[in-house]
């Protein structure tokens, strides 16, 4: 758990900022600085074997001296497959290209970068607060999580999420939006293995910072997953049900 009384140490507001994160801005417009076929072996890793990935991001610190990505890449695929998954839907479940075109906008906003902005900012404020270890003595440099970092933790735990919610649950929509009990059990499991397994690569990611102690605090959430799940069954909610009748013009 985490502590109730703040230790002795520096606000996490008071680190050096990122320099990286104007560098990281102007890359996103540049397709030509990007490692296309790197960013795709991340992907296919995160949903296959993760703790490879974040090898290799204490890789990446030992070669740049910084744990953020320099390269752009995975947000900007990340954000195209995002666009293309949601309009498959809305052809799929919308009759206006209007609200289509809002429900791109809508999902692009508040399922991803909204959320993971808070999710990250919320992160690494805990980890710089709380989850630090202390300098052994006044000689040792202190580390800091950077908040870019943090950002990367969310984009690499939400791809694996994507992959499920949006592009499986794509193909087994027609199942999982009908009535009766089956429907509902399928589709509260595989909204609890997605929000679980984000949690775990959420874990992954600041478990490898060798600066931080009791990581396991990033998988508390799936207990509480865990636990809300047979109540959400048992109480007939299915949430791929709540979520297309929320975003889509064409009721299910």
């Amino acid at each position: 758990m985490l502590p109730t009384v703040t230790k002795t140490r520096s606000s996490p507001s008071t680190s050096r900022p990122n320099s990286m994160f104007p560098q990281y801005l102007r890359r996103i417009v540049k397709w030509q600085q990007m490692d296309i076929e790197y960013t795709f072996w991340q992907m296919l890793h995160l949903c296959t074997a993760p703790k490879v990935v974040y090898q290799h991001t204490k890789y990446h610190k030992q070669t740049k001296n910084q744990w953020a990505r320099d390269d752009p890449a995975f947000l900007v695929i990340c954000i195209l497959l995002l666009a293309v998954a949601t309009l498959a839907y809305c052809a799929a479940y919308d009759h206006s290209a209007a609200h289509a075109v809002l429900v791109v906008i809508s999902v692009f906003l508040f399922h991803f970068l909204l959320t993971g902005v808070i999710l990250a900012t919320c992160c690494w404020f805990l980890t710089n607060a709380y989850l630090r270890e202390e300098a052994p003595n006044s000689h040792v440099v202190e580390q800091w999580v950077e908040w870019l970092y943090a950002f990367d933790v969310h984009c690499n735990s939400f791809f694996p999420m994507f992959v499920m919610l949006y592009v499986i649950h794509y193909f087994l929509s027609p199942l999982l939006v009908a009535n009766g009990f089956i429907p509902e059990l399928l589709s509260n499991l595989l909204f609890m293995v997605a929000a679980s397994y984000y949690h775990y690569l959420n874990f992954l990611g600041y478990d490898v910072l060798p600066f931080l102690e009791r990581t396991t605090f990033f998988l508390y959430p799936i207990g509480v997953i865990i636990v809300l799940s047979p109540i959400l069954i048992l109480s007939g909610f299915n949430p791929s049900r709540y979520f297309m009748n929320m975003h889509f013009s064409q009721r299910v």
